[in-house]
């Protein structure tokens, strides 16, 4: 049997612990550092719109001018997940 080390995609953090099981019977993690951001995650998500890189792609595509449907249909998800990701406050803070 061999043990692979599971970290908190945030903080890097290897002070994990198991949290339950999600609908589609995926293993949730919890990250223990009090710091830390990021409240439970999963290693392996099954919708790309979940994955910090695609996130990511949606931002920068809507910084160079991409519009909602371009962008939903070059990552392959939804037109909504694109809306959602771009309502959210930036990182930033800018004002």
């Amino acid at each position: 049997m061999v043990l692979e080390p599971v970290g908190c995609p945030t903080c890097h953090t290897p002070n994990v612990v198991k949290n339950g099981k999600s609908d589609e019977g995926k293993q949730r993690y919890r990250c223990r550092n009090t710091e830390c951001s990021r409240a439970s995650f999963i290693r392996d998500y099954t919708y790309r719109g979940y994955l910090p890189e695609v996130k990511r792609q949606i931002n920068d595509m809507a910084m160079n001018g991409n519009g909602i449907c371009d962008t939903a249909r070059v990552l392959k998800v939804s037109p909504t997940t694109v809306i959602e990701e771009l309502k959210k406050p930036s990182a930033s803070g800018g004002g």
